[in-house]
């Protein structure tokens, strides 16, 4: 397999999970803090950030580094949130 084909499937792949995120949200079936969706935008972030910079396309790069960091952050706050909701 090319690697430019890998990188094209590897950037599909990022596409449709950021794409099932932000459905899923939107109609109410996860939750914006949910492990799941936090996953499938690190997911889409990852994938798409590695076709973004193997490219050159360096804004869309960029952007899911931030998309990225984002999905970590916030699925270590949420596992680092108590579990009976106190501080």
């Amino acid at each position: 397999m090319s690697t430019n084909l890998l990188v094209d499937i590897l950037g599909w792949i990022g596409a449709v999970a950021l794409l099932v995120a932000y459905a899923m949200v939107s109609r109410k079936r996860l939750e914006g803090d949910s492990p799941l969706y936090q996953v499938l935008n690190l997911i889409g972030s990852v994938t798409l950030m590695i076709n973004g910079f193997f490219y050159g396309a360096y804004p869309s790069g960029f952007l899911n580094v931030i998309w990225g960091s984002v999905a970590l952050y916030t699925l270590w706050a949420v596992r680092s949130k108590p579990l009976n909701g106190s501080s």
